[in-house]
């Protein structure tokens, strides 16, 4: 055994490590949502105040996916994931101790901190040991580990809660945190290409070359505010189940898996006919299926009391729509810059989670003014989603 503690004959990285690598911080993201009720009670506290839950994971997660990529490119893969597991680890034992609630938003923050590196080096690390060919299937494995972790994360935490108390939502991301930490231990070798001589800030010099296309910051702004449509909702819902639907998180959770679903069979969808039907007539189509959901959702919240089925199932069709037009509009976005792609995604992870985390801290707050605010702030992200394709593509003609 070597001083990495692996041999060196093993020299890849096996599927399932990366595969929990990925999912292990989508799943603490996603499993605490249907508990926020709840939280907002047992710390007697606002909703507002849990919800910042759920937008701290996001706006770290932003924040972690900038710098662990240098990190990481500076200092080996395996170093910094086994710290930002550790990190990880530590957020959930806070978690579970939390008496008071500051203590639970810094468990949260120290989750998301650690658990974004296993986000962004498990594709790292597939392209660094299987090369772009083998990569390709090994990346669709992972994305479809991530999508089944985030449909069915909100179902189990559910109940989870009601069997073992909200604390059992930690108990299981640290135990899924631990086998990650014990399996990079263990089976992860390094990678061969950071290098230690390369300045660390000299590192972030790769986003200024990404950020100097226009056309690259208007795809990437579109496909982010229909994402935040996503955060919108799922910040959202919870409280809306318990407060209009007298529902609990195990019904939230249920109900949820019609979202889940959504965008699953959108993702699905769009793999099968993006090609022959091109990026632009799918990043319309999306856009097109998720305005037309959202104007759904409103329209039955203005005739009728609320019930779950006009706050999930318009939002299944939200989804779907999302399924079909944010791998095109990311595609779009990465393909208009010069080099860097990795920080070009990265780049575009960090809009995502930067402006939808603001976005689902505040559309709560406007729901004060009454559950139509909901479909009405899907109904602009939609429209704003549009308008920044439109510049998008203009701006990728005039560079033509």
């Amino acid at each position: 055994m070597t001083a990495n503690g692996i041999t060196g004959k093993n020299k890849t990285t096996p599927v399932s490590l990366l595969a929990g690598m990925a999912i292990a911080s989508p799943v603490a993201l996603n499993i605490f949502a249907p508990i926020m009720p709840e939280l907002a009670v047992r710390f007697n506290t606002s909703p507002f105040t849990i919800q910042l839950g759920f937008t701290l994971y996001l706006f770290t997660l932003a924040v972690g996916q900038l710098i662990s990529g240098p990190l990481a490119d500076r200092y080996g893969r395996r170093p910094v994931l086994l710290w930002g597991f550790a990190l990880h680890i530590a957020g959930c034992v806070l978690g579970i101790m939390a008496a008071e609630v500051w203590q639970l938003l810094l468990a949260r923050v120290l989750q998301a901190a650690g658990g974004c590196t296993g986000m962004l080096l498990a594709r790292s690390i597939i392209l660094d040991q299987h090369g772009k060919d083998r990569a390709a299937g090994m990346l669709g494995y992972i994305t479809l580990g991530i999508a089944t972790a985030q449909a069915i994360a909100p179902t189990l935490g559910g109940y989870l809660n009601l069997a073992g108390g909200w604390q059992t939502v930690f108990w299981l991301s640290m135990a899924l945190g631990s086998v990650v930490w014990l399996g990079a231990l263990f089976r992860l070798p390094e990678s061969d290409n950071h290098s230690a001589a390369t300045g660390f800030l000299n590192s972030f010099k790769r986003y200024n070359t990404v950020l100097s296309s226009p056309s690259y910051i208007w795809y990437a702004l579109s496909s982010t505010m229909i994402a935040s449509g996503f955060f919108i909702f799922i910040t959202s819902a919870p409280f809306v189940v318990a407060k209009h639907l007298q529902g609990s998180a195990v019904d939230y959770g249920n109900w949820f898996l019609l979202v889940a679903g959504g965008f699953w069979l959108g993702s699905l969808t769009a793999g099968k006919i993006s090609a022959r039907t091109g990026t632009d007539q799918m990043i319309k189509l999306g856009n097109s299926i998720s305005g037309v959901a959202s104007l759904a959702m409103l329209i039955m919240f203005m005739t009728a009391p609320p019930a779950y089925l006009s706050l999930f199932l318009p939002m299944a069709l939200f989804t779907f729509g999302r399924g079909l037009s944010q791998p095109n509009a990311q595609a779009a976005a990465i393909s208009s810059t010069s080099g860097a792609k990795a920080t070009a995604t990265g780049m575009q992870g960090f809009f995502q989670l930067m402006i939808g985390s603001m976005m689902a801290q505040l559309t709560p707050l406007l729901m004060l003014m009454g559950l139509t605010v909901l479909p009405l702030v899907l109904i602009a992200m939609v429209v704003l989603a549009a308008y920044f394709y439109h510049k998008g593509a203009q701006s990728s003609l005039e560079a033509s």
